[in-house]
C-alpha cells in the first residue's frame, strides 16, 4: 500500500545504466517512488529486477495503453522521458493519465527534424534552405536546385548519425550513398523509425554553435546552462567533443540564444519539462551576429553529460556570508524530478565553476582492443571523473555510422577556458587501441583465417 506521503514518478528511458542510479538516489531522497517505462522484450519476465514496465517505443499509442493498463489505477504525480522516442511514449502516456506534460504533438514535431525546419520556417525563426529526397532511386543534385555547401541528414536519427556535410557534388552522392547504406542495415531498420527512404537536405550555418539545457514551466523557459562547443562542428561528420559552460560568449549574444530558445520551444509548442536545443551564431553580412536554430528536444542533455551541471540553492547569500558553509549541490537528475513532482525550484542556480564534459570521439571503426592511460587521466588536476563505457573486444563504429562514445571525461575549474584545456590535457593521457573487425569468411574457409591478435 502506497505511504500517503509517497510521490510516484514514471520515468521512460531506452536503457537502464549511471543516469538512472542517479535518479533512484534522488527518489530516495525525496521519498518517491520510481516506475520504469523502457523499450525491452514484454515477455522477458523481469530480467534485471527493476519492475520495469516494458512497452515499444516506436508504438507511442500503444506504449501508452500499456502503461496504463499495467499502472492497474494507482496515481502518478509526475513523468519524465530520457531520450528522443521516450519522449513521444511519455507525452501520449501523460494525456491518457491527464498529467501536466508536453502535448504528442508538439514532441511529435521535435522527433522529425523535417517537420521542425517547417515549424521554424512558419514562424520566421532563422532557417537554412532545405529540401526532402527520396533516397531510391538517387536523384540527380543538380536537378533539385542543391547549392553547396550543404549538410545531409536522415529525418529522425539522433547523436548526429548519419550526418553529412557536402561541399560539391561529387561529395554529395558519395554521402547519399552512405546514409542510404546506414539507413538500410538491419540494426537502424530494427528501429522502425519513419521515413527511412528519405533524407533531409538543408544549407549548411557557418558560425560558432552552441547548447542550451533548459526547464519549461508553463511555457516559460528557464534556461539552465549555455554549453559552448570549443570545437567547431564543421563537418564532414558531425560528432560532439567538448562541451563547456558557462559559455565565454558576449552577454549580448548569450541573451539572443535565450531569446531565441524560448522562441524555438513556443513555436514547437512545447511547455512543460527539460529542454535541450542547438544553436549557430552566424552572421550573413549584417552588423549583428543572428542565432539560427538547428534544433530543438523534449528530453534533458544526453546520458551521462548531465554530470557537467551540479546545481545550488540561494548560492549568492552563502557567498556573502564568509560562515556560511558550502552550498549543497544537486545534479541535474534531482532537479528534473523536482521539477517534474511540480516541487519548487526557482530557487536552484548552476554553480559558479565552470564545468564541462569531454564525449571521448571514436578515431576510427573497430574493435575495442585495450585503454590506456586512465589512472593519468584521473590524476590529471581539475578532472572530476573519467568513464570508459565502451566494451573491451565490442565493435565500435565512428561517426557517421556510430552513435556511442568510448566514454566521458569531467572536469571542474574557475574559469571555462581552463575546463577545456584539462579535458584536452587528461585526453592526451588516454591511448586506445582498435583493430579492424575481420570480414565474415565461408564456413568452408575457416581453417585459413588467423587469430587478429
Amino acid at each position: 500500500m502506497k505511504n500517503p506521503a509517497t510521490r510516484r514518478l514514471l520515468l521512460f528511458t531506452n536503457k537502464l545504466g549511471y543516469q538512472t542510479r542517479s535518479f533512484e538516489e534522488a527518489a530516495r531522497k525525496h521519498n518517491t517512488e520510481l516506475i520504469y517505462v523502457t523499450d525491452r522484450c514484454h515477455q522477458l519476465e523481469d530480467p534485471w529486477g527493476d519492475r520495469a514496465i516494458a512497452v515499444h517505443f516506436e508504438s507511442a499509442h500503444s506504449a501508452a495503453a500499456n502503461v496504463v493498463e499495467a499502472l492497474h489505477g494507482k496515481s502518478v504525480d509526475g513523468i519524465l522521458a530520457l531520450g528522443d522516442s521516450p519522449s513521444v511514449a511519455a507525452a501520449y502516456t501523460a494525456r491518457e493519465l491527464g498529467i501536466s506534460y508536453n502535448r504528442p504533438a508538439a514532441v511529435e514535431a521535435c522527433r522529425s527534424k523535417l517537420r521542425m525546419r517547417e515549424v521554424f520556417r512558419e514562424t520566421d525563426l532563422n532557417t537554412p534552405w532545405f529540401r526532402v529526397m527520396n533516397l531510391d532511386p538517387l536523384p540527380e543534385p543538380s536537378l533539385l536546385g542543391i547549392s553547396y555547401p550543404c549538410v545531409l541528414k536522415p529525418l529522425s536519427l539522433s547523436a548526429s548519425r548519419g550526418v553529412i556535410r557536402a561541399n560539391n557534388r561529387d561529395e554529395f552522392v558519395s554521402a547519399a550513398q552512405r546514409i542510404r547504406k546506414l539507413l538500410e542495415s538491419p540494426e537502424i531498420r530494427a528501429t522502425r523509425e519513419a521515413h527511412l527512404d528519405q533524407l533531409l537536405v538543408e544549407g549548411y550555418i557557418p558560425g560558432k554553435e552552441v547548447a542550451v539545457e533548459g526547464l519549461l514551466t508553463d511555457g516559460v523557459l528557464k534556461v539552465l546552462a549555455i554549453f559552448d562547443k570549443p570545437d567547431p562542428p564543421e563537418g564532414p561528420y558531425f560528432e560532439e567533443t567538448i562541451y563547456v559552460t558557462p559559455s565565454s560568449l558576449a552577454e549580448s549574444q548569450q541573451l539572443a540564444i535565450q531569446k531565441c530558445a524560448a522562441e524555438s520551444a513556443r513555436a514547437i509548442r512545447l511547455t512543460r519539462g527539460p529542454v535541450h536545443a542547438e544553436f549557430r551564431i552566424h552572421s550573413e553580412g549584417t552588423a549583428d551576429d543572428q542565432v539560427w536554430p538547428l534544433e530543438i528536444a523534449a528530453r534533458p542533455i544526453g546520458g551521462l553529460c548531465a554530470r557537467a551541471l551540479r546545481f545550488v540553492e540561494n548560492e549568492n547569500q552563502a557567498v556573502e556570508n564568509k560562515n556560511a558553509n558550502k552550498p549543497v549541490s544537486i545534479g541535474l537528475e534531482e532537479l528534473l524530478m523536482l521539477h517534474s513532482l511540480e516541487l519548487p525550484v526557482s530557487t536552484w542556480r548552476r554553480e559558479r565553476m565552470a564545468s564541462g564534459v569531454m564525449m571521448i570521439p571514436v578515431p576510427s571503426s573497430g574493435i575495442l582492443e585495450s585503454v590506456e592511460g586512465q589512472e593519468a587521466a584521473r590524476e590529471t588536476r581539475g578532472i572530476t571523473e573519467l568513464l570508459i563505457t565502451a566494451r573491451l573486444h565490442d565493435h565500435i563504429e565512428a561517426w557517421p555510422e556510430g552513435a556511442t562514445y568510448l566514454g566521458f571525461l569531467f572536469a571542474s575549474a574557475k574559469t571555462p577556458d581552463e575546463v577545456e584545456q584539462t579535458l584536452r590535457a587528461a585526453h592526451a593521457k588516454l591511448h586506445f587501441t582498435m583493430t579492424p573487425r575481420l570480414p565474415v569468411q565461408h564456413p568452408t574457409h575457416h581453417a585459413n583465417v588467423r587469430s587478429a591478435r
